[in-house]
């Protein structure tokens, strides 16, 4: 039976101009923030050097793998944007998931070297000029806290994986110069040189944490795992609740890239009503309690199908080993018959 799928063709045409818009606007943010990042970041680098403090020397270092996920997920961006093919399908839209993922892997490099360096300074702690450090932390606090205000316009920080990740590199990087300011301020105080590398340490979990659920949540995404806010079983109980619905199969969702929810499904109807009415009720239904943007379903008869199928399914180990028998050439039915 062939694949029926239906869009509302205005509404795709609005959804387009909207993405597009958007997508304008999160490379703008990702651009400005890449510039205000590399120039106080060779700002950071020389006090670091000047100051011989390794809160500002991992500040400085977190700030250079700033510059290349903000560069990272700028491109990653631009590549989401460009239109789908026939060899690609789906489109590029995934290119910012793996953006954030790597993203993510970096950051966590990033939160062990932290820690390593500052076990290696608690053992012989160097004497730091932490009115210079003071200084310069207190100019890469303005520089990340205009960045990280740039990325969160629009809210595109809380539900996009890409700019996430982007900015997460920008909040670890707050978090270094507040902790780089206040090391500063306690050596100047008490000339405990242990605080700087503890302040790090402090700062590294931080970031880790950030880190590993951001990489988390990309490898979810590219593992096809069904969204967190969508309960699989409230979605089938959605699906029979509606009139002309006997039951669902083969049902799968999962995330495409952020912001948008994919679903597909085996529909078993009645034929109390015509297909094509069922549909829209069953887009409309999905899309205004699920936010579940693309359909594609396919209606079967089940009292004409049942027994007749195939067995092919991704739902179980079996069924997916019928597939894939069937790939081959053989019909797991015909040899089961002539066994």
């Amino acid at each position: 039976m062939n694949l029926l799928h239906r869009h509302a063709a205005a509404d795709a045409d609005t959804h387009h101009h909207h993405h597009h818009d958007h997508g304008d606007v999160k490379r703008r943010n990702l651009a400005i923030a890449l510039g205000i990042t590399v120039t106080f970041m060779v700002i950071e680098v020389v006090g670091a050097l000047l100051t011989d403090s390794l809160a500002l020397l991992a500040d400085a270092g977190h700030m250079l793998t700033d510059a290349i996920a903000l560069a990272l997920a700028l491109g990653a961006g631009w590549l989401a944007a460009r239109p789908a093919t026939n060899r690609r399908s789906f489109g590029f839209a995934r290119a910012e998931v793996l953006a954030a993922a790597v993203n993510a892997a970096m950051l966590i490099v990033i939160s062990l070297y932290i820690f390593w360096e500052a076990w290696r300074r608690m053992t012989d702690p160097p004497e730091i000029e932490s009115g210079l450090m003071l200084g310069v932390a207190i100019a890469g606090l303005i520089a990340n806290a205009v960045s990280a205000f740039v990325l969160s316009r629009g809210g595109g920080h809380t539900h996009d994986l890409n700019t996430r990740g982007a900015f997460l590199h920008v909040i670890g990087d707050m978090l270094g110069s507040v902790g780089a300011i206040a090391a500063a301020l306690v050596m100047m105080a008490t000339g405990w040189w242990y605080a700087d590398p503890l302040l790090s340490a402090g700062i590294g979990l931080l970031i880790l944490y950030g880190a590993w659920r951001l990489l988390k949540e990309s490898v979810d995404v590219l593992m096809e795992a069904t969204p967190a806010q969508v309960d699989v079983a409230e979605v089938r109980e959605a699906f029979v609740a509606t009139e002309g619905v006997q039951g669902v199969h083969d049902l799968h969702i999962w995330t495409v890239t952020s912001g948008l929810i994919a679903l597909s499904a085996h529909v078993e109807v009645d034929n109390s009503r015509p297909w094509d009415d069922l549909l829209v009720d069953l887009h409309r239904m999905l899309g205004d309690r699920f936010d579940i943007g693309h359909l594609t379903l396919q209606p079967e008869t089940a009292s004409r199908t049942r027994g007749q199928w195939n067995g092919c399914s991704i739902d179980t180990v079996a069924g997916v080993d019928d597939c894939l028998t069937i790939r081959r050439g053989a019909n797991p039915r015909t040899e089961q018959v002539h066994a």
